[in-house]
Formats: structure tokens, C-alpha cells, sequence
């Protein structure tokens, strides 16, 4: 279980994504990206945009149930990217680098980058942005949602004196 909570806003991810992609050009060009689902989706949106990349494949992997890591299961294979070679692979975050192993072992010959990095799962990524202690659970825009929080002086609190 997290420890503490780390909130990526869709700016934030934005400008990660767009500065790994900076980070990228000189090792391109790719033939394809490989997006690990779900959380590699929109990050390897963005930089396939931005290093004018039009094939996008994708692989499935199931590793966690809320916020319990499981056994590693691939319910979709990236069949166009071969062994790799010449693709990206893009995720949002490696973690314990269970999914980065397994995915690297399909796909022994591809660039594996990502935007954020934990300490157990860093040397499983080619490039990484940000790195994050490995007790933080990263809250991503797709998992949140903006709430409206009445200002305080229009709260209910009746302890007030």
C-alpha cells in the first residue's frame, strides 16, 4: 500500500510527455510505438504527435487490482512490432518493473522510455522524466476527477466561535 499520494495533473503530463518526446528525437526515427495499456495510451499519443510517428501499437498487460500488484498477465501481444526493432516502447510510469520486464522480453530490440520512474523499476527503462519514490502511488488525470470545495467561509462547521 502507498504511503503517500502523488497528483499528475493533464498539464504536468502534457509537458513530461513532450519533453521525454524532446528527449527521444535524437534516438529516432521510430518505425512504431508500442503503448503499454492503459496507462501508456495518452503519453504515447503526445509523442507520437510530436515526433511524427503514425503507427501506434499497443500491449495489454494486467499487473494490478487497485492498488495490489499481481501476477503479470498479457491479455494483447504488440504482433506489428515484431522483436521490436526500430519501435518505442511508452509508458506512463515503471514501477516494480514487472510489466517493463515482461514487455522487454517480447520485444527485446525496442527503446523502452516512460514518463515517470520508481527506483525498483528504473534500470528496466532506456528514459524516463521524473523520478518517484517508490512509497508513492501516482494519481493520474484519468484516475481523478475535479471536485468543487465550498470556500470556508461558506462551510457548514458549526465549532466555529
Amino acid at each position: 500500500m502507498a504511503t503517500s499520494y502523488a497528483t499528475v495533473t493533464w498539464d504536468q503530463l502534457h509537458r513530461d510527455a513532450r519533453q521525454l518526446a524532446a528527449e527521444l528525437m535524437p534516438r529516432g526515427p521510430f518505425k512504431g510505438i508500442v503503448a503499454i495499456t492503459r496507462g501508456g495510451l495518452i503519453p504515447a499519443a503526445i509523442i507520437a504527435r510530436e515526433l511524427d510517428c503514425r503507427l501506434i501499437e499497443t500491449v495489454s498487460v494486467v499487473t494490478y487490482d487497485e492498488e495490489r500488484q499481481g501476477e503479470a498477465t498479457v491479455i494483447k501481444r504488440p504482433e506489428a512490432a515484431g522483436d521490436g526493432e526500430g519501435f518505442l516502447i511508452i509508458d506512463d510510469l515503471v514501477d516494480s518493473g514487472v510489466t517493463a520486464e515482461l514487455v522487454r522480453r517480447m520485444l527485446p530490440k525496442a527503446l523502452f522510455a516512460c514518463l515517470y520512474a520508481k527506483p525498483t523499476g528504473r534500470p528496466l527503462t532506456d528514459m524516463f522524466v521524473v523520478e518517484v519514490p517508490q512509497e508513492t502511488w501516482v494519481l493520474f488525470p484519468w484516475d481523478t476527477a475535479p471536485l468543487f470545495i465550498p470556500p470556508l467561509a461558506r462551510r457548514d462547521d458549526t465549532s466555529r466561535s
